[in-house]
């Protein structure tokens, strides 16, 4: 049986500029997936970019690309190869009004 794990790591955040979520230590699994739910719409756009650490201290982007989806409903992005370490930059575009969100990683083995 595959284990799985998943993690709320924001709950009614204001997005009112750049936002990085406390590092989550993944090295057990071998995929995972971030779920930015919208639970306030703004209007304007985000990009969702995936950091990854060797020790949860010195952080480089992901070499995926960044996500970016309008600020409604629920955007997702998975990652793969990620090492032992993960976390999310969430960025509203220039004239974004803040929207209300909750970030979930969702991971698995």
């Amino acid at each position: 049986m595959r284990e799985s794990q998943t993690a709320i790591l924001e709950r009614g955040l204001e997005l009112n500029g750049e936002w990085v979520t406390e590092p989550f230590e993944t090295a057990w699994a071998g995929e995972a997936r971030w779920f930015v739910q919208f639970l306030e719409p703004g209007s304007g756009s985000v990009s969702l970019r995936s950091q990854v650490s060797a020790d949860g201290l010195t952080w480089v982007d992901h070499e995926d690309s960044p996500l970016s989806g309008e600020a409604a409903g629920v955007l997702t992005a998975p990652v793969r190869d990620f090492g032992h370490w993960l976390r999310l930059v969430v960025t509203p575009a220039t004239g974004t009004a803040a929207p209300l969100v909750r970030i979930v990683l969702s991971l698995k083995e």
